[in-house]
């Protein structure tokens, strides 16, 4: 597919008012997924004990939706106007109005990536089905390596609607595969790591990596093309291995000297789409 910059400087900031907004929901997504997921596993454990389920209090209730978004320190609800994307973090001077806490700074950070690659799909597609596709995919990715990196889980919930998205949106022409490689990459992407873990796990006795990891590089292989997944890997294996040197170096390694790899597999997914694989091969080769 062509790329054509698109220059309209009014529909770049609409998109990127677009990406803020996005942004701001997906720190939502990120903080309140694998909480949602807890709660989901000890509600079947308890079901898998034969314990009786207690009766649904709307009082309790937890979702992305509700409760409203409230400070975690006070718990004091924050209403829209100092919920507003990047400026009320600015003015607030990254701290809650009413108890002084302070606000982590991914929350801004999160809300700046997705406002980059929202502009990014616009300059780069134009208005058009391919722009939005590829920023939902940017978009998918950046909360999946925030979500592995603070838990090292890659939720279900995200990843197959990732790899299905990737599927349909080769058949209808958005990503520039046909949908025979974006098939192929889908199976090569899970297969390789599948492998890889199984292998690890016979040699050693451990685990190496979740099924979560599989998922996503099928995801990958389905939006990037199965040609595309020797040079994601090798980027991401790079990449993955540069930062996990510089924590041990630092004494920042978690408990369990892991590095979770699903981050940087979403990095690496977002440089070959942005750059190529062969410009990434060719930055590998020195």
């Amino acid at each position: 597919m062509p790329h054509v910059p698109h220059t309209d400087f009014g529909f770049l900031i609409l998109a990127m008012l677009i990406g803020l907004l996005v942004g701001s929901f997906l720190n939502v997504v990120i903080h309140r997924l694998p909480q949602m997921l807890q709660r989901r596993w000890a509600a079947e454990c308890a079901a898998l004990r034969g314990e009786e389920a207690p009766a649904a209090d709307p009082a309790n209730r937890y979702d992305l939706l509700w409760p409203r978004s409230h400070c975690p320190a006070c718990q004091t609800p924050i209403p829209w106007y100092r919920n507003v994307p990047l400026v009320s973090f600015a003015l607030q001077r990254g701290r809650c109005a009413v108890c002084g806490a302070a606000i982590r700074w991914r929350y801004p950070l999160v809300e700046l990536v997705s406002a980059a690659l929202w502009a990014g799909c616009a300059w780069r597609y134009g208005a058009t089905a391919a722009a939005l596709a590829w920023a939902g995919f940017g978009s998918v990715l950046l909360a999946l390596a925030a979500i592995d990196w603070d838990t090292t889980l890659l939720p279900d919930d995200l990843t197959l609607p990732l790899l299905w998205a990737g599927l349909i949106a080769a058949a209808l022409g958005w990503t520039g595969r046909s949908l025979v490689d974006a098939l192929w990459g889908a199976v090569a992407g899970y297969l390789s790591l599948w492998s890889v873990y199984w292998a690890f796990k016979l040699l050693t006795g451990k685990e190496g990596m979740g099924y979560g990891d599989f998922k996503l590089l099928a995801a990958l292989g389905a939006w990037l093309g199965w040609m595309a997944l020797i040079p994601l890997v090798l980027v991401a294996s790079c990449l993955g291995a540069l930062v996990g040197l510089g924590m041990k170096a630092g004494g920042t390694l978690r408990e369990g000297r892991y590095v979770p790899f699903g981050p940087f597999l979403a990095l690496s997914g977002v440089l070959v789409w942005a750059l190529g694989p062969e410009a990434l091969l060719g930055w590998l080769g020195g």
